[in-house]
């Protein structure tokens, strides 16, 4: 399987007590080629965002393990990574067995996506699933060492998908992001969780002009 050199150095990450979605696998959730689906998506969304700029990157903390550790794609869970998939103009085969599993975050991001045409890539500081020991199904936040390692991989993916602005979800992702970048302009928003939707979903509709609405996490 041929894929985009920025996915085969994402594959090449190995931090203890984290998951690696493009090269591991989980014995109670995913099919058995569930690493090949995921790198086979991303290294197709990078492939297609790359041959034209791009408005924007939303960048995120960490994959989550109810979101982007199953899906390998950031910010999006099982329920929209179908969604995700169309919107970059390719088909992406699950790589989870079972009942789609939803998640907080990706219900609210993907609940605005839906009233957004531009081409927005969605990303993380840390690109992996970083968990408790001996807790996969738990989410943690990276260390120093893994920011460092995720601050470099999204330095390259601002140098290839050129966006004309990025979109810092949370502080932690505003302080990496400012960082990184003093050319590219950098609008930080409130986190989703933790009771920041409504406040996030105002700072959305704000910036792509777009009418709020109410939705339900669930």
């Amino acid at each position: 399987m041929n894929l985009h050199p920025f996915v085969n150095a994402l594959a090449a990450l190995r931090f203890d007590n984290c998951f690696n979605p493009y090269v591991d696998r989980c014995e109670i959730h995913d099919h058995r080629d569930a690493p090949r689906r995921r790198a086979a998506a991303l290294s197709a969304m990078v492939e297609s965002a790359a041959r034209a700029p791009i408005d924007a990157i939303w960048v995120g903390r960490d994959l989550g393990y109810r979101g982007g550790r199953r899906t390998g794609l950031a910010l999006t869970d099982d329920v929209h990574i179908e969604r995700h998939a169309q919107r970059w103009n390719f088909v992406a085969e699950r790589p989870t067995i079972g009942l789609a599993v939803k998640e907080r975050t990706a219900t609210v991001i993907w609940g605005v996506l839906g009233q957004i045409d531009a081409r927005i890539f969605l990303w993380n500081v840390f690109p992996l699933h970083p968990h408790e020991p001996g807790s996969p199904f738990t989410n943690r936040q990276h260390n120093v060492g893994e920011r460092r390692a995720g601050e470099e991989q999204l330095n390259a993916l601002i140098a290839l998908l050129r966006p004309a602005r990025i979109i810092a979800i949370g502080n932690d992702a505003a302080l990496s992001v400012n960082r990184l970048t003093g050319t590219v302009p950098v609008f930080a928003v409130r986190h989703p969780s933790y009771g920041g939707q409504t406040q996030f979903l105002r700072q959305i509709t704000e910036l792509y002009d777009v009418v709020p609405h109410t939705q339900s996490m669930f």
